[in-house]
């Protein structure tokens, strides 16, 4: 039989199958297990008796069958080490929202057994997600590259457990840190009231001004282009720049401008493009978590 470490669940979950027994005395219930024939698609049995539960793992012996013996059954975990959980919001085939509910629940288990939507079954053995930092821009609200990493999460089911740790570069917190009367941003968005003078670099102003670009090496790039010279101030928001050339230990998923399409891996460090595509975001998110493209 496979070893089961952090993080496991059944894929695809119709390998779980929920059975009423009369006791889950490891012995007994083995007994049982082993003595019964099962679908040959079977791994794993969430055995039930009195509102407790236990899991079982299977080997199941060769066969042409649509039902076949058990060659060899072991428990991984025991009632006292089971939480059940019922929650209808929840896709049992995704590792994310299985170990998501099993944080919600504020139990302390080894194994969280989970009926989601459609009264689907799944389990989740000793659910220990990974931590992601996504360094992003704001405003607009929410996030979007945080955005569109958690609609990633949401349903690439081939993800073990993530949790997206926001870092924020606050464009109105830069402004403020350089006074200025009149400031150019790169575009607009919604939530970026100054009390100055705004300008948008994409919108094409007819002639530079006194402003302060707070903006990137591209924006730079273009307002020379537009306007035969560099802009009379900058503040540089680069993810990029602002997190240090060096990528650190944590895992970390950030955009640049600079980066026209595809995705790039640094250390820890992944880099979408600053428009970057949502299958863009969730090769990046795979390239992190380590799984195969």
């Amino acid at each position: 039989m496979n070893e089961i470490g952090p993080n496991f669940i059944a894929r695809p979950y119709r390998g779980v199958s929920v059975q009423d027994v009369p006791s889950l005395e490891s012995a007994a219930l083995l007994n049982r297990i082993r003595s019964r024939r099962v679908y040959r698609r079977t791994e794993f049995i969430v055995a039930v008796c009195g509102g407790e539960r236990a899991l079982v793992q299977l080997e199941r012996a060769e066969g042409d069958g649509i039902v076949v013996d058990v060659r060899d059954a072991r428990v991984l975990a025991g009632p006292e080490e089971v939480a059940f959980i019922t929650d209808d919001t929840v896709d049992t085939g995704n590792a994310g929202q299985l170990a998501g509910a099993a944080r919600r629940s504020g139990r302390d288990a080894l194994v969280y057994v989970v009926e989601g939507r459609y009264q689907h079954v799944n389990f989740i053995y000793a659910p220990a997600p990974l931590r992601i930092r996504v360094v992003e821009v704001v405003p607009p609200h929410p996030p979007k590259l945080l955005d569109m990493a958690t609609t990633v999460l949401g349903y690439d089911e081939d993800l073990p457990p993530l949790e997206l740790d926001f870092v924020a570069i606050d464009l109105r917190e830069l402004a403020a840190a350089h006074p200025a009367e009149h400031y150019l941003f790169p575009c607009r968005c919604a939530g970026l009231d100054l009390h100055a003078t705004v300008d948008f670099l994409d919108a094409g102003p007819p002639e530079a001004a006194d402003w302060t670009l707070v903006g990137c090496e591209r924006s730079r790039q273009i307002h020379e282009a537009l306007y035969g010279q560099e802009p009379h101030a900058r503040v540089d928001f680069c993810p990029l720049l602002i997190e240090g050339s060096v990528p650190g230990p944590e895992l970390t998923l950030l955009k640049c401008c600079l980066r026209e399409r595809g995705i790039e891996r640094e250390g820890a460090r992944m880099t979408v493009p600053w428009g970057a595509s949502l299958e863009e975001v969730r090769a990046a998110l795979r390239s992190l978590a380590g799984v195969a493209a």
